[in-house]
């Protein structure tokens, strides 16, 4: 059974596909059961930055009984490393990172000209050794329950009359990665004057940006209204995707959506939507990617010189 994490996971070969168990923190449980490949998701008992040595040890003793063939962890931190040595798991899978020698006993070499993508870097641990060539990426899927998207459309007081496009207008990072919020609602007018309607998402951290666009009828601000997973079911009913490079927008992408990726400060090909169904918009300016989370020319021309008409011709 292979333990893997956002922390870490595990594996063991008890059939020809391996199970595969995910530590990781307890927010993601929901998302993790609809994945199909795997087998448990093992809430994390702390919070982010947090140490917790006892909460990990606990955690890794319980876990000996499951008796793991094998650790990946992903994160290149020590505390990433801390559970599955406690469990004693025989084969702890992980890239050289803080000082953490004989915590992982099957050290990786990351060679970043190799595996440029944070999804190669991972995928790779699950190779019998140091790759000398990018693995190949399987699209990633989420299962849909149509059950709960029916309730959430109950609850929600949602229709499905009329074309949806979903808008994602947050980006955890910074407003270097963020579309001008003017500009989706510009978008989401237009969308309605030509018979669509706009399903806004996100958490509620993005609640004002969602405010700001839905500000005619067929335009429904969900921002901090649903978890995660009724996204994911809500997304599958949706025409087109409009998205920040975002966590949700990997959601949409695995969900099956339509997915138009407006890039700024990130780079495409570090950070890809992982669908056939997708179209990026990237300006390739000489300043891009400059990764950072606030334009350090204060022009954020990489998203400002996108301009609505231009998204509006990609979903017609």
């Amino acid at each position: 059974m292979v333990m893997a994490q956002s922390l870490f996971m595990s594996l063991k070969q008890q059939r020809d596909d391996p199970l595969i168990d995910v530590v990781a923190p307890k927010w993601s449980l929901p998302l993790l059961a609809r994945m199909p490949e795997v087998h448990e998701g093992i809430p994390l008992p702390v919070q982010h930055k947090e140490l917790g040595l006892g909460k990990r040890r606990a955690l890794g003793r319980a876990l000996r009984a499951h008796k793991y063939d094998q650790a990946i962890i992903l994160p290149r931190s020590y505390k990433a490393a801390l559970v599955p040595w406690f469990a004693r798991i025989p084969r702890r899978t992980g890239y050289r990172g803080e000082m953490r020698y004989g915590m992982i006993n099957d050290i990786r070499r990351l060679d970043k000209r190799v595996l440029y993508r944070t999804v190669q870097r991972f995928v790779a641990l699950g190779q019998p050794g140091d790759v000398d060539a990018a693995p190949a990426i399987p699209q990633p899927h989420l299962a849909v329950d149509s059950h709960n998207r029916q309730r959430c459309l109950e609850k929600l007081g949602l229709t499905t009359d009329k074309p949806i496009i979903a808008m994602m207008p947050g980006a955890e990072y910074g407003p270097a990665k963020r579309w001008p919020t003017d500009y989706f609602a510009e978008l989401a007018r237009q969308l309605v004057d030509r018979g669509k309607q706009v399903w806004v998402l996100g958490s509620h951290k993005e609640a004002p940006l969602g405010d700001a666009i839905a500000v005619s009828d067929n335009i429904v601000n969900l921002c901090g209204k649903t978890e995660l997973v009724d996204v994911v079911d809500l997304l599958s009913l949706c025409e087109q995707a409009v998205t920040n490079d975002s966590g949700l927008m990997h959601v949409a992408a695995a969900s099956g959506s339509s997915v138009i990726a407006i890039y700024g400060s990130s780079d495409p090909n570090y950070t890809p939507p992982l669908t056939d169904r997708a179209q990026i918009i990237y300006q390739n300016l000489d300043c891009s990617p400059c990764f950072e989370r606030e334009c350090p020319l204060g022009h954020t021309n990489c998203l400002n010189d996108i301009k609505p008409d231009s998204i509006l011709a990609r979903i017609e």
